[in-house]
């Protein structure tokens, strides 16, 4: 053996590794197979081997017999049948204070749509089916007169996602033409949704105007031809460019495509119903106000600052809105029954601003005043004192909140957070331990203590919070 070589595992010790049929033999894994199926237990038998053969590559100590190679998986093929049949896809505490959390799943839903989600899922309903007359119907029904309600739109349509509603746009409006952007609105957003991407796969054609950081109404004037179907604004996500910059507003791009006989499409992304500048939140308009400045066809988002499912919402003219309806990639973009269960659920609580604000989550996590928040982090803080050596320090901290989403990039929004440090455990331990316990808690790092943003974690949530908290700080 060379210098400074680590010592190679006895062969004859390796060849006592028990095979998988053997293993499937003892009592202990046909025991685990009358309460699991069989393709579990399997996977988790050949995880395991894989995982000790590993162990005990060049350098490690193998078991010395065949029984204590067998005893050793045998300790550890449970675990690996639980990890098997956890849901990948699981709840999170959300204590990041980012509202709409892209990771997190964005708007959690109100009550009111998880109950037409469920009485959705569990039987038939009328999906597309008239029960006055006994025919068939458009799905569409059940949400279009409540979007047009909403935003003052001549029509509306909605099919899975915003980027989809942006792709279905181009590909029935401009199709084999061009399609006018500024350059400081060629946008990146999260998932490469990249509007040059989109644009190419809907067959338009992309002509860039003006520079990145300033464009003027000359500028689209100047490109416009008999070959341009479109003037496209869109709402720049997740980013704002200040300093020397310029560009044009809805309006005075809605007016030039009046005076060229163009349509102006705004891809609004946000999809806010809710004034939140009646609230002193600034930053986006609404839907209705959008329109009112002119574009002949605005795109939103469902579950963004609208606080429903995902969806993608298209309005405007019906001279524009209608052809897409019969439009070949509608099927292929179509909202599915549930998201629209949920969509039309939402949609039905903004008939009154005071009961939308109430009960739709996002609007009342973004509108609660920093008073209701630092009172739930004292009544986090007040439980886990009750619990005594646990070894956590915990305090109060001002810091802010995030809209989140793209939806409004500048806005800040004053929070309270529970700071929390361990007296032996490192602050990036604990986070780690609250990431992957059972809830899953995420909050965020910060001059070296986690912070928990209280703005984010709904009052039901406290006793499980603490619960996380206190099983997380352990220390065996």
């Amino acid at each position: 053996m060379s210098r400074g070589a680590l010592p190679m595992p006895d062969p004859e010790r390796l060849r006592n590794i028990p095979s998988v049929a053997s293993l499937l033999e003892t009592r202990e894994i046909r025991q685990a197979l009358l309460r699991h199926p069989r393709p579990v237990v399997v996977g988790a038998i050949r995880r395991a081997l894989s995982a000790l053969r590993a162990e005990v590559a060049p350098g490690g100590t193998p078991p010395r017999s065949r029984e204590e190679w067998t005893e050793l998986l045998l300790s550890r093929i449970p675990a690996e049948i639980a990890v098997a049949e956890e849901p990948s896809l699981r709840r999170v505490i959300n204590a990041t204070g980012v509202v709409i959390h892209t990771n997190l799943g964005r708007a959690p839903l109100p009550e009111e749509g998880i109950r037409a989600v469920s009485e959705t899922a569990g039987g038939y309903s009328n999906l597309e089916f008239d029960l006055a007359s006994g025919s068939r119907f458009s799905r569409l029904v059940h949400v279009e007169e409540l979007i047009l309600t909403l935003t003052g739109a001549e029509s509306a349509h909605v099919v899975n996602n915003n980027a989809a509603a942006v792709l279905l746009c181009l590909a029935g409006l401009a199709r084999g033409r061009d399609v006018l952007v500024s350059r400081g609105e060629l946008v990146e957003i999260g998932g490469s949704f990249r509007i040059p991407d989109i644009m190419a796969e809907s067959g338009a054609n992309l002509v860039e105007v003006g520079t990145t950081n300033r464009t003027r109404i000359e500028d689209y004037e100047r490109a416009a031809t008999a070959r341009t179907a479109l003037l496209l604004k869109v709402h720049r996500s997740n980013f704002s460019m200040t300093g020397f910059t310029e560009e044009v507003a809805a309006r005075e791009l809605a007016s030039l495509g009046d005076r060229l006989g163009i349509p102006v499409m705004e891809d609004l992304g946000s999809g806010a119903i809710f004034d939140f500048s009646s609230a002193g939140i600034p930053g986006t308009p609404t839907v209705r106000q959008a329109l009112a400045l002119g574009p002949g066809i605005v795109t939103v988002s469902g579950d963004k600052l609208l606080g429903g499912p995902q969806a993608g919402i298209i309005v405007g003219r019906k001279a524009l809105v209608d052809p897409l309806k019969k439009h070949p990639l509608s099927r292929a973009l179509r909202i599915d029954k549930l998201c629209l269960a949920a969509l039309a659920a939402t949609l039905r609580l903004y008939a009154d601003d005071r009961r939308a604000v109430a009960r739709v989550p996002v609007l009342s996590m973004m509108l609660a005043g920093e008073p209701a928040v630092r009172a739930r982090a004292r009544k986090l803080i007040r439980r886990l004192k009750r619990e005594s050596g646990a070894g956590l320090s915990l305090s109060v901290e001002r810091a802010f909140s995030s809209p989140g989403g793209g939806a409004m990039p500048d806005v800040e929004i004053p929070t309270a957070c529970v700071a929390v440090s361990h007296e032996t455990m490192r602050v990036e331990e604990l986070e780690a331990r609250l990431r992957l316990g059972s809830p899953s808690v995420v909050g965020r790092i910060e001059k070296g203590k986690l912070l928990l943003d209280m703005r984010t974690v709904r009052g039901g949530e406290i006793p499980e919070l603490a619960a996380a908290l206190l099983s997380a700080a352990s220390v065996e």
